[in-house]
Protein backbone atom coordinates (compact mmCIF):
# COMPACT_ATOMS: atom_id res chain seq x y z
CA UNK A 1 0.00 0.00 0.00
CA UNK A 2 2.84 2.62 0.70
CA UNK A 3 4.64 1.75 -2.35
CA UNK A 4 1.84 2.30 -4.26
CA UNK A 5 1.58 5.89 -2.66
CA UNK A 6 5.11 6.17 -2.91
CA UNK A 7 4.65 5.84 -6.98
CA UNK A 8 2.00 8.06 -7.09
CA UNK A 9 4.37 10.45 -5.13
CA UNK A 10 7.11 9.52 -7.95
CA UNK A 11 4.70 10.96 -10.64
CA UNK A 12 3.64 13.91 -9.01
CA UNK A 13 7.59 14.52 -8.16
CA UNK A 14 8.16 14.18 -11.86
CA UNK A 15 5.58 16.37 -13.17
CA UNK A 16 6.60 19.10 -10.93
CA UNK A 17 10.33 18.81 -11.77
CA UNK A 18 9.26 18.61 -15.83
CA UNK A 19 6.93 21.36 -15.16
CA UNK A 20 9.62 23.88 -12.94
CA UNK A 21 11.74 23.38 -15.67
CA UNK A 22 9.88 23.65 -18.29
CA UNK A 23 8.46 27.20 -17.03
CA UNK A 24 11.88 28.21 -15.91
CA UNK A 25 12.96 27.73 -19.78
CA UNK A 26 10.45 29.55 -21.01
CA UNK A 27 11.05 32.38 -18.70
CA UNK A 28 14.47 32.69 -19.77
CA UNK A 29 14.21 31.47 -23.60
CA UNK A 30 10.88 32.94 -24.46
CA UNK A 31 9.79 35.58 -22.37
CA UNK A 32 12.84 37.66 -21.41
CA UNK A 33 13.91 38.04 -25.22
CA UNK A 34 10.51 39.44 -25.87
CA UNK A 35 10.14 41.85 -23.20
CA UNK A 36 13.27 42.95 -23.24
CA UNK A 37 13.16 43.43 -27.18
CA UNK A 38 9.25 44.18 -27.91
CA UNK A 39 10.51 47.62 -29.52
CA UNK A 40 11.24 44.86 -32.62
CA UNK A 41 7.20 43.59 -32.19
CA UNK A 42 6.19 46.63 -31.75
CA UNK A 43 7.84 48.90 -34.17
CA UNK A 44 8.89 51.46 -31.69
CA UNK A 45 10.07 51.46 -28.22
CA UNK A 46 7.09 51.84 -25.54
CA UNK A 47 8.91 50.84 -22.60
CA UNK A 48 12.00 52.04 -21.30
CA UNK A 49 14.35 49.45 -20.55
CA UNK A 50 13.99 49.77 -16.37
CA UNK A 51 10.11 49.31 -17.27
CA UNK A 52 11.16 45.92 -19.11
CA UNK A 53 12.97 44.84 -16.19
CA UNK A 54 10.35 45.75 -14.16
CA UNK A 55 8.00 43.95 -16.03
CA UNK A 56 10.45 40.44 -15.94
CA UNK A 57 11.00 40.96 -12.54
CA UNK A 58 7.26 40.25 -12.10
CA UNK A 59 7.66 37.14 -14.44
CA UNK A 60 10.54 35.37 -12.36
CA UNK A 61 8.83 36.55 -9.09
CA UNK A 62 5.66 34.65 -10.01
CA UNK A 63 7.94 31.63 -11.23
CA UNK A 64 9.42 31.90 -7.74
CA UNK A 65 5.76 30.20 -6.26
CA UNK A 66 6.63 27.29 -8.27
CA UNK A 67 10.42 26.66 -7.52
CA UNK A 68 9.60 26.94 -3.95
CA UNK A 69 7.45 24.28 -4.63
CA UNK A 70 9.77 22.37 -6.02
CA UNK A 71 12.08 22.96 -3.24
CA UNK A 72 9.09 21.87 -0.75
CA UNK A 73 8.74 18.30 -2.92
CA UNK A 74 12.26 18.00 -4.15
CA UNK A 75 13.43 17.19 0.22
CA UNK A 76 10.34 15.84 1.02
CA UNK A 77 10.55 13.20 -1.84
CA UNK A 78 14.75 12.62 -0.89
CA UNK A 79 13.75 12.18 2.66
CA UNK A 80 11.69 9.32 1.63
CA UNK A 81 14.06 8.17 -0.81
CA UNK A 82 16.79 8.32 1.99
CA UNK A 83 14.74 6.66 5.13
CA UNK A 84 14.55 3.87 2.67
CA UNK A 85 18.01 3.50 1.56
CA UNK A 86 16.57 4.15 -2.05
CA UNK A 87 18.82 7.63 -3.10
CA UNK A 88 22.11 7.51 -4.97
CA UNK A 89 25.10 9.89 -4.78
CA UNK A 90 23.99 11.60 -7.68
CA UNK A 91 20.30 12.12 -6.59
CA UNK A 92 21.90 13.88 -2.95
CA UNK A 93 24.17 15.80 -5.35
CA UNK A 94 21.33 17.08 -7.64
CA UNK A 95 18.63 17.41 -4.67
CA UNK A 96 20.77 20.24 -2.84
CA UNK A 97 21.92 21.79 -6.12
CA UNK A 98 18.20 21.92 -6.89
CA UNK A 99 17.60 23.30 -3.33
CA UNK A 100 20.31 25.35 -2.80
CA UNK A 101 20.26 27.40 -5.99
CA UNK A 102 16.29 27.28 -5.68
CA UNK A 103 16.15 29.19 -2.49
CA UNK A 104 19.39 31.64 -3.49
CA UNK A 105 16.98 32.64 -6.42
CA UNK A 106 13.63 32.93 -4.54
CA UNK A 107 15.35 34.06 -1.12
CA UNK A 108 18.15 35.87 -2.48
CA UNK A 109 18.05 37.11 -6.11
CA UNK A 110 14.84 38.21 -6.57
CA UNK A 111 14.04 40.21 -3.03
CA UNK A 112 17.40 41.93 -3.88
CA UNK A 113 16.50 42.80 -7.50
CA UNK A 114 12.92 44.17 -5.90
CA UNK A 115 14.68 46.25 -4.09
CA UNK A 116 17.41 47.83 -6.39
CA UNK A 117 14.48 47.97 -8.78
CA UNK A 118 12.80 49.93 -5.44
CA UNK A 119 15.87 52.65 -5.80
CA UNK A 120 14.58 53.95 -9.23
CA UNK A 121 16.13 53.48 -12.75
CA UNK A 122 19.55 55.02 -11.74
CA UNK A 123 20.64 52.07 -9.15
CA UNK A 124 19.79 49.15 -12.06
CA UNK A 125 21.59 50.51 -14.40
CA UNK A 126 25.18 50.24 -12.00
CA UNK A 127 27.37 48.13 -11.88
CA UNK A 128 26.42 46.67 -8.87
CA UNK A 129 23.02 45.61 -9.88
CA UNK A 130 24.20 44.25 -12.96
CA UNK A 131 26.69 41.92 -10.95
CA UNK A 132 23.90 40.61 -9.02
CA UNK A 133 21.71 39.77 -12.67
CA UNK A 134 24.56 38.82 -13.83
CA UNK A 135 24.67 36.07 -10.68
CA UNK A 136 20.91 35.18 -10.54
CA UNK A 137 21.08 34.02 -14.38
CA UNK A 138 23.96 32.21 -13.66
CA UNK A 139 22.08 30.64 -10.41
CA UNK A 140 18.83 29.99 -12.08
CA UNK A 141 21.49 28.06 -14.87
CA UNK A 142 22.51 25.79 -12.57
CA UNK A 143 18.93 25.55 -11.02
CA UNK A 144 17.64 24.32 -14.61
CA UNK A 145 20.42 22.16 -15.32
CA UNK A 146 20.21 20.57 -11.35
CA UNK A 147 16.41 20.41 -12.32
CA UNK A 148 17.05 18.57 -15.40
CA UNK A 149 19.65 16.13 -13.67
CA UNK A 150 17.48 15.38 -10.90
CA UNK A 151 14.48 14.77 -13.44
CA UNK A 152 16.44 12.41 -15.57
CA UNK A 153 17.78 10.22 -12.43
CA UNK A 154 13.91 9.78 -11.13
CA UNK A 155 12.67 9.06 -14.92
CA UNK A 156 15.66 6.54 -14.96
CA UNK A 157 14.56 5.14 -11.66
CA UNK A 158 10.88 5.42 -12.02
CA UNK A 159 10.87 3.42 -15.58
CA UNK A 160 12.49 0.46 -14.22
Amino acid sequence: MIQKYFRIFTMIFIITLGTTLGAGLLAGVVVAPTIFHSELLLGSELLSRFQEGLLMTQVFERLAYVVNFLVIITILYEVIKFKSFENTKWSMIFTFLVVASGLLFTSYYIPQILEMQSLGETVTSSDVFNNVHKGSELNFKLFAFSTLGLLILTLKKALR
